[in-house]
């Protein structure tokens, strides 16, 4: 079942992105794990493009938060204001009481902004005014920023860093993906009339058959490894989180369940770990001096920890 419907759901996404399966993939793994997925690239790429084709396809609610300087808590969970009809106070849900929520330029808005997300991204939940109200399931931040412009940009707390599962670049497409794209949107735009493939109910559906996926002990080892291994390298000052290798785990098994099968191996890990672990690594500063990237980390220690064999 994930397997059709995540063929189906790929060929709608590329009715509007030209190209780039394996991000296609890699989302759509993430939505089997309902986890927050951080876009990181230059502008004009597709990353919006993206989250709303996605939530179409999904047959999810969706809405985009601009994030700016002067964007208030409030202005991303609601407020609650004094009807004088009524003569009391009505809750009006901010634009993170959805489905999908799109948090463009997320590294623009200040800390205090930034943290508003933190309670939604975890709990599934926000508080307004000490009233606890539960989030739409399934719930999905999609959040982009630009990795080159840094002025008037806020650098994200490693606390909310680590609440994406996933880490992805689209990246430029090629010569002939870019043609494509000329001849798609020289008219009226695809996404106009994009069908949804699922529905919320089916993709909570997925999700659980998601868990279902067998992960053995070999490979679930294999995991833990690896993301141990980022906190004993020596140019690593910050290593991954326990939560960094439950992400792990569950990517591992949606990558499975994606292409098909019903259980995990060793390369689903090796997959995943750069896009799980990455994003989540402080370097060291004399690493940093040296021109080391966390990516540049994270495939050394993939390349160095032993691969379970079958016996």
């Amino acid at each position: 079942m994930i397997l059709e419907i995540a063929r189906r759901l790929r060929e709608n996404i590329h009715k509007v992105i030209v190209g780039k399966d394996e991000v296609i993939d890699l989302v759509l793994a993430a939505v089997l794990c309902e986890g927050h997925i951080l876009l990181e690239d230059v502008p004009g790429i597709g990353k919006t493009t993206l989250a709303r084709a996605l939530a179409i396809s999904l047959g999810c609610s969706f809405q985009r938060i601009q994030f700016t300087p002067d964007l208030l808590p409030s202005d991303v969970t609601g407020i609650n204001w004094f009807n004088q009809k009524s003569q009391s106070f009505e809750y009006r849900p901010g634009p993170v009481m959805s489905q999908i929520v799109l948090a463009d330029e997320i590294n623009r808005a200040t800390p205090r902004t930034q943290s508003a997300l933190l309670e939604a991204m975890q709990e599934r939940q926000v508080t307004v005014d000490g009233v606890t109200r539960p989030l739409p399931r399934p719930f999905l931040v999609l959040a982009t920023q630009n990795p080159v412009e840094l002025e008037g940009t806020f650098p994200l707390p490693e606390a909310q860093i680590d609440r994406f599962l996933v880490q992805a670049r689209i990246g430029y497409p090629s010569a002939r993906e870019e043609e494509e794209i000329l001849i798609r949107f020289g008219g009226a735009s695809p996404i106009e009339s994009l069908q949804a493939i699922a529905t919320p109910e089916e993709v909570m559906e997925l999700q659980e058959r998601r868990q279902q996926v067998r992960v053995g002990e070999p490979v679930r080892s294999y995991a833990v490894a690896v993301a141990r291994a980022t906190r004993q390298h020596p140019e690593i000052h910050l290593g991954a989180s326990p939560r960094a290798t439950l992400g792990l785990y569950q990517m591992a098994q949606a990558w499975a369940a994606v292409h098909g099968r019903q259980f995990a191996i060793p390369d689903d890990v090796k997959a995943m770990a750069p896009h799980v672990l990455t994003h989540r690594l402080i370097i060291s500063p004399q690493a940093h001096l040296r021109g080391r990237l966390p990516s540049e980390l994270v495939a050394d220690i993939v390349s160095e920890v032993p691969v379970p064999v079958e016996g």
